[in-house]
């Protein structure tokens, strides 16, 4: 990563001894603060599982999960387009992720994928680039939106079902190791009411700011969490997955 020593959170931070979403609202929106947390908590507990080695960051922005896996891999590359929203000094590549990627055959043990694939129109044509540059035993480690609202514009193509990111994964000779709903019903009406009532003059900060905490606070009970679970499998915030290169 260029410019290493320049970096500092952005997207997640470390809050209360866990990676979370940052309370800046120019780095993360007052209405989407709840789904941010769903992923940093997803990020922070796998990839101390899984990332090792040579890591690649696809469409990584501003490195916003760098303090997340810097301490368990040797080196990262970091990767975006040149018309990407999050143009940084840290980039090591310009890469058209719609084209072949400027990697060798199994240059990586780690490729991150974070809230990138929803903006590809050729995902498989991605994830088969991604296996290819993946060593024996390297794994990919990505999230998706589902029930989320449509953002920048017009690079917003798709929704993934559980069902469709396996089959990404099985028709690139991956493994599927984890894929786990991310957030139930409770998460996404939160997230739907926040941003529909963020601007409403005067109280729409507050309101969106209160429906998120309340809704976190609600899923800190065991009724909460189980409202959660059930309703995940149909009504997906989004989704989780981790996929392994096998050796042969």
């Amino acid at each position: 990563m260029k410019n290493r020593d320049n970096w500092k959170p952005t997207k997640f931070v470390y809050r209360k001894g866990g990676l979370a979403a940052s309370r800046d609202p120019e780095e993360v929106s007052i209405s989407s603060r709840l789904v941010t947390d769903t992923t940093a908590g997803n990020y922070d507990h796998y990839l101390g599982k899984y990332a090792y080695g040579k890591l690649l960051d696809l469409g990584c922005g501003k490195v916003p999960l760098f303090a997340a896996y810097r301490d368990h891999i040797d080196d990262n590359i970091c990767v975006d387009w040149e018309n990407t929203l999050h143009d940084n000094e840290f980039l090591d590549y310009h890469c058209d992720l719609t084209r072949d990627l400027p990697f060798e055959n199994g240059e990586f043990n780690t490729v991150i994928l974070s809230d990138v694939l929803e903006h590809i129109p050729e995902p498989q044509s991605l994830i088969n680039e991604i296996s290819r540059v993946l060593s024996p035993d390297g794994v990919l480690i990505m999230n998706v939106p589902f029930f989320y609202c449509i953002h920048e514009q017009p690079h917003d193509y798709y929704r993934y079902t559980e069902y469709a990111l396996r089959r990404f994964i099985e028709q690139s000779k991956l493994e599927v190791e984890i894929l786990a709903s991310a957030g139930g019903t409770p998460e996404v009406l939160a997230d739907i009411i926040a941003k529909n009532i963020l601007h409403i003059p005067l109280i729409g900060v507050s309101l969106a700011e209160f429906t998120q905490w309340i809704t976190a606070l609600i899923l800190r009970t065991g009724m909460g969490k189980k409202v959660s679970s059930m309703t995940a499998g149909i009504f997906p915030l989004g989704y989780f997955l981790v996929a392994k290169k096998t050796s042969s």
